[in-house]
C-alpha cells in the first residue's frame, strides 16, 4: 500500500500540574498518496509533531500511523527503513567530520564491503553535485551545502519517503533555489513543512495546521490563501 495513513491520531505530552497534559495534535485522519505534500502553519501549530509521526520519532497517544503498510509503533524499524528524515539544521544531523564519512556511515548497514561502500558514497555525492566537497570539514561548508549533504546522507539508502522539516530556514536565496530544484527532481514521495510559501506552491497537496488540527487540506493556492487568512485574523485580533 503506497500511502501514509493517519487514523484518528492525537498526541499529548505530560505537563506538570495537569492530568490531561498538553494536546499537540487532535484527531488527525489523512491518506497521503500524492508525490509532494506540503505542511504549513505557524510556529507551535503542530507541524513538526505531524512530520515526526511519519517515522516514529513521535508516537500517537491515540490512533495509529501506517506507512506503506507498516505501523510506526509496532514496526518502527521497518518504517525507518522506508522513511528518511531531514531536520531543519543539518548540523544536528551530520555526525562525521566530512561529507564522505557521513554518507559512508549511512551506507554501513546496507553495504558491508568497505570498497563498495566508498564507491557508492562517491556516486551519491556526485549525484548531488557535491563530490568536490566530500573531504572538507562540514564546518567549512555553507548552509546550502550542508543541507544538500544531509539530503545525500539520507537518500543514500534509497528510502521510499523523504520528510523535510523546514529545510530552507537557514538558507539564503541561492541555496534555497538549489534545494528547491533538488527536491523537485527526487523520485521519493516528499512530505515537507515550510514557512516558505514559494516552496509550498510547488506541492501537489498542502495541509494547513492550526492549534493541532488540520484546518485545510487541498491544492497549494487555496491552502496558502487559507493560511494567509488565518495569519491576518490573528494579527487583527492582537491589534
Amino acid at each position: 500500500m503506497d500511502s501514509i495513513n493517519f487514523n484518528g491520531v492525537s498526541v499529548r505530552v505530560p505537563v506538570d500540574g495537569s492530568d490531561a497534559g498538553k494536546l499537540l495534535l487532535q484527531n488527525v485522519s489523512l491518506d497521503l498518496r500524492e508525490r509532494r505534500v506540503g505542511v504549513i502553519g505557524a510556529n507551535g501549530s503542530g507541524k513538526s509533531t505531524l512530520l515526526r509521526l511519519v517515522n516514529g520519532l513521535v508516537e500517537p497517544s491515540e490512533g495509529s500511523v501506517v506507512v506503506y503498510g507498516d505501523d510506526t509503533v509496532g514496526a518502527v524499524r521497518k518504517v525507518r527503513g522506508k522513511v528518511g528524515f531531514v531536520f531543519t539544521d543539518p548540523l544536528s544531523q551530520l555526525v562525521m567530520p566530512t561529507g564522505r564519512e557521513d554518507v559512508e556511515l549511512s551506507l554501513r548497514r546496507s553495504i558491508r564491503n568497505g570498497r563498495e561502500r566508498a564507491l557508492r558514497a562517491e556516486q551519491v555525492l556526485d549525484r548531488f553535485g557535491i563530490l568536490h566537497l566530500a573531504d572538507q570539514s562540514i564546518y567549512e561548508l555553507s548552509g546550502g551545502e550542508r543541507q544538500l549533504l544531509a539530503l545525500a546522507a539520507v537518500l543514500a539508502v534509497d528510502p521510499k519517503v523523504l520528510v523535510l522539516d523546514e529545510p530552507s530556514t537557514l538558507l539564503d536565496l541561492r541555496n534555497r533555489e538549489l534545494l528547491r530544484r533538488t527536491v523537485a527532481g527526487l523520485d521519493q514521495q516528499v512530505i515537507m513543512s515550510t514557512h516558505d510559501l514559494d516552496l509550498a506552491q510547488d506541492m501537489d497537496r498542502v495541509l494547513v495546521v492550526e492549534a493541532g488540527q488540520i484546518v485545510f487540506d487541498g491544492g497549494p493556492a487555496e491552502a496558502i490563501a487559507r493560511y494567509r487568512q488565518l495569519c491576518a485574523a490573528e494579527v487583527d485580533g492582537r491589534a
